[in-house]
């Protein structure tokens, strides 16, 4: 994360909460970004003319909800990517899981995934998420395939994914992409998250580790036009319109 940018936890509702993730309560209102309850949601706000709208994960409502009626089930590219076919459901290790779409999807497709986030922040918002989506009766089953956890993959996916109990066949990545200044505008959303995330400078490394912790294959989502990760060359590349998914295959899933 960015050190020149301060997060902050706003009440002392939400004291425990600051305790726990290392934060300062804004007592004196000056933080760049702070955590409150908006909706009865955790939300993470800044200045909206600068970030948008407050950034929250939401598993039940919205995007989520309509994604998981109208997405076109086991025929999305990220469902083939990942090898839920043929009566095939493959345990997903999502290894940068970010606001967690990808992995919803995927578990909303019958798969068990572990969602890996290591900035502290936006795991508060996952985990936040996960226990509104529990509650609630139409994403409850889905929630359940969901596990959290904290960490660097880069560094420590073989004893995140050895805690968590999990024998991954699928590890799937989806790192963020070096940004251009002359690219266009990016959302305020992904201005936001990018402020927190910072570019993934170590995907090599990321690559190496998914590679050695999967037992069938790695799966890296990329821009449709920009170069594989550094490494191996992916065995398989399927193209949608604006992005890939790069494919380092093992043994098959079938």
């Amino acid at each position: 994360m960015d050190t020149a940018c301060r997060v902050a936890v706003e009440g002392n509702v939400l004291a425990p909460l600051a305790q726990r993730l290392g934060l300062p309560l804004d007592a004196a209102g000056d933080a760049e970004l702070v955590l409150r309850r908006e909706g009865g949601a955790l939300a993470l706000c800044g200045d909206e003319r600068r970030y948008g709208n407050p950034l929250v994960v939401d598993f039940v409502t919205g995007r989520a909800a309509h994604r998981r009626r109208f997405g076109g089930g086991r025929g999305q590219l990220i469902a083939r990517a990942c090898g839920l076919s043929g009566g095939v459901t493959p345990t997903v290790v999502d290894a940068t899981a970010g606001l967690g779409r990808d992995a919803f999807v995927l578990a909303s497709l019958g798969a068990r995934v572990l969602m890996i986030e290591r900035v502290t922040v936006i795991h508060a918002l996952l985990e936040d998420a996960l226990v509104r989506a529990r509650s609630d009766a139409e994403t409850a089953e889905i929630a359940q395939r969901l596990t959290l956890a904290h960490g660097d993959a880069s560094r420590y996916l073989p004893e995140l994914v050895a805690d968590s109990g999990m024998l991954p066949q699928v590890v799937y990545l989806d790192p963020m992409f070096p940004h251009r200044e002359k690219s266009a505008l990016v959302k305020k959303e992904m201005r936001l998250f990018r402020l927190l995330a910072g570019d993934d400078d170590d995907a090599p490394r990321l690559l190496e580790a998914a590679l050695d912790v999967a037992t069938h294959r790695v799966v890296v989502k990329r821009p449709r036009k920009a170069p594989p990760i550094k490494g191996p060359a992916p065995r398989h590349v399927i193209e949608g319109k604006t992005s890939r998914y790069d494919l380092y295959v093992h043994r098959s899933l079938a």
